[in-house]
């Protein structure tokens, strides 16, 4: 077995450390320079750009096997920073984007997507090491009418817990994380290199509901109440800039203000109702210094701006 590991990092073997980039290239770009990232062999797709394949190749090793650097060195680079807009002469020369013509835009991968709701909303725990954790997951998962062993339990984690980086989360084979399944995630049954890109109903109403985001918006906005100014719109522009990683436009400003307005007006008619969705997910609870009706409308807001398409995408 020692050998055989020191034969997978010997520098005069190139293989492991070319899937290696390949594996980070498709990571940030959705497609490997080698297409078929499960197959270097005869029968894959031969590389889209074989000499930069081989220098980042050469340049990983040279640097310790770096993995910092080597992203680093992807997302700096002008093809990765380049806009994602397509125009019809780049659907022309390139439709398909293997010469990467235009800047990638594609969904964030499941994890991701969790982490980033919890990075915009502040409630991300950056710890690294340690055991699993479990965040929120539908009690019907587990017990005598589930899949899988009918003693199968689990505890919902409190705490910091509940907020680190989807990496720990505790996942049984049988029993995949619900949110993170219905995002994309791959099962664990079998080994894949490659995910699918999908897009159903139901990752909007996770997105939508699931008490991991639905608390992520509200704690959102106490963030925007608090940290964003002193009106609506200076508020509502600071989400956004959170979530979006750009400044608003005008007429969307205009939009998700009159958004805002509606849901205010609508919660001050029906504090009950505000004050139940306020308490609809999450172990956060809402601070008793905030209106309840313009708390709930905030986070009602958040929500839509973390469900805009430039939010969940890259």
């Amino acid at each position: 077995r020692l050998g055989l590991a020191r034969w997978l990092v010997d520098p005069k073997n190139p293989l492991s450390a070319r899937v290696a980039v390949n594996r980070f290239w498709q990571m940030c770009f959705g497609n490997g320079i080698v297409k078929t990232s499960e197959d270097f062999g005869t029968q894959g797709d031969p590389p889209s750009h074989q000499q930069l394949l081989d220098h980042l190749t050469v340049d990983f090793v040279e640097s310790g096997w770096d993995v910092k650097l080597l992203l680093r060195k992807i997302v700096l680079s002008a093809t990765y920073r380049q806009s994602s807009i397509q125009t019809e002469e780049i659907n022309a020369l390139d439709p398909a984007n293997r010469l990467l013509a235009h800047g990638p835009r594609r969904r964030l991968p499941a994890e991701f997507l969790r982490d980033h709701v919890l990075c915009v909303s502040g409630l991300f725990v950056n710890e690294s090491g340690g055991p699993g954790v479990h965040p929120y997951q539908p009690a019907e998962m587990f017990g005598r009418n589930a899949i899988g062993h009918a003693s199968a339990k689990f505890t919902v984690s409190t705490g910091s817990d509940l907020y680190r980086r989807s990496l720990y989360t505790y996942w049984k084979r049988q029993i995949p994380a619900a949110n993170l399944r219905i995002l994309g995630a791959d099962g664990r049954i079998a080994c894949r290199t490659r995910r699918e890109m999908t897009n159903t109903p139901l990752q909007a109403l996770v997105t939508l509901n699931d008490p991991q985001f639905v608390e992520a918006a509200r704690v959102l906005a106490e963030r925007a109440i608090r940290q964003g100014g002193e009106t609506p719109a200076e508020r509502i522009a600071y989400a956004f800039r959170l979530a979006t990683s750009r400044h608003i436009l005008a007429p969307e400003l205009e939009i998700i203000q009159s958004e805002f307005i509606d849901r205010l007006t609508e919660f001050q008619k029906q504090v009950d109702a505000a004050e139940k969705y306020l308490a609809g997910g999450g172990e956060q609870k809402p601070p008793a210094d905030f209106d309840p009706a313009e708390l709930a409308a905030y986070a009602a807001t958040c929500s839509l701006i973390l469900n805009l398409d430039e939010s969940l995408s890259r």
